[in-house]
């Protein structure tokens, strides 16, 4: 199978949080074939040497109510832009499939305690679901967000969670608009047992927008930051001849972004609009933790431009085969490559 092209069965959605984060099923995907296990075997197939890099972004409450004329939406804050407009999107209130596709340049949307949302102009150009926008709020964003506003979640997860159910143990610095979630099944037990075995783990930051683009559209440009001490231990595992596998789409296109086209990363922090695929393959990265993601997403791409079409395509065969559950709150994958 084409890793990019296949059918989503019903029904393989995960629905809630599992009861035990650690405890979501796990694929592993090598040359010598693909093998089961739980989340919390993980470093069993890794080995004293390698280096995990994880992304400490914390997710906000990112999703509002608002009024449009006198009609409900709901508006999901993506990222936060250097001249303190905001990227949003606007949605149908309730359950909705998209955005709305009728905005238009300098509507006012009101939001709650008299805050007021400008729109602006599409961001990026070209396309019609996000928007930038000038917020008129007094106190800021932030503090706004934390008031007023609740985890973004979409038609699969029927009812809310509490934002601690979409904070990784790794999250320290607020800024995603969505849970960085292949760093979630991970715990500090897993964390010490890969500490124990000889596994070194380091930070980046990437700050990730909205994830509901179209199938084949490409990731929207995100914040992030590699620190010198992590650019130091990707070079030196790296000549050592330990694997650098990063927890997550968000890990790989932030160490990417800092990379030479020889796999050395330095210290490097602003804003990326890098998209991985097979013609801009990983050059740093060399094995991924994954969730699962939906038919024609970009992230998909980026997993081909680390493991290749064949592995990836295998694992996603046997995932569906054996009904992993999908998206933030589903099971693992681990690319050895």
């Amino acid at each position: 199978m084409m890793a990019l092209d296949f059918v989503l069965p019903e029904g393989l959605e995960a629905t809630e949080p599992p009861p035990v984060r650690d405890g979501v099923r796990l694929l592993v995907a090598n040359a010598d074939g693909v093998r089961h296990a739980r989340f919390s075997q993980i470093g069993e197939f890794l080995a004293a040497g390698d280096l995990v890099v994880v992304n400490t972004s914390a997710t906000v409450a990112a999703a509002v109510d608002g009024n449009r004329a006198g009609v409900g939406v709901e508006v999901h804050f993506s990222a936060e832009l250097d001249d303190g407009s905001w990227v949003v999107e606007v949605r149908p209130a309730g359950a909705s499939a998209g955005p709305v596709d009728d905005l238009r340049p300098g509507e006012v949307i009101t939001l709650d305690a008299g805050a007021v949302l400008v729109v602006d102009r599409p961001r990026p150009a070209g396309q019609a679901r996000l928007w930038q926008a000038r917020p008129r709020i007094e106190g800021g964003v932030s503090r706004f967000l934390a008031r007023h506003g609740r985890p973004i979640r979409y038609s699969y997860v029927p009812r809310p969670w509490p934002l601690p159910e979409y904070q990784t143990v790794f999250a320290r610095e607020a800024g995603s608009a969505e849970m960085p979630s292949a760093g979630r099944p991970f715990t500090e037990k897993v964390v010490t047992e890969l500490i124990t075995r000889g596994v070194t783990v380091a930070p980046v930051v990437l700050h990730t927008g909205v994830s509901s683009q179209e199938p084949g559209e490409p990731p929207q440009p995100e914040r992030f930051r590699v620190p010198v001490a992590t650019a130091r231990l990707v070079n030196s595992a790296r000549q050592a001849g330990g694997r650098v596998i990063a927890v997550g789409t968000t890990v790989t296109r932030a160490l990417e972004s800092a990379a030479d086209p020889d796999g050395s990363v330095h210290a490097r922090h602003g804003w990326t609009d890098l998209v991985l695929g097979p013609s801009r393959p990983a050059q740093a990265v060399t094995g991924l933790v994954t969730g699962w993601h939906a038919p024609g997403a970009s992230h998909l791409a980026l997993l081909v431009a680390v493991a290749g079409t064949d592995l990836v395509g295998r694992a996603y065969d046997e995932a569906v085969r054996s009904e992993y559950r999908w998206h933030e709150f589903g099971d693992s994958c681990l690319l050895l490559p």
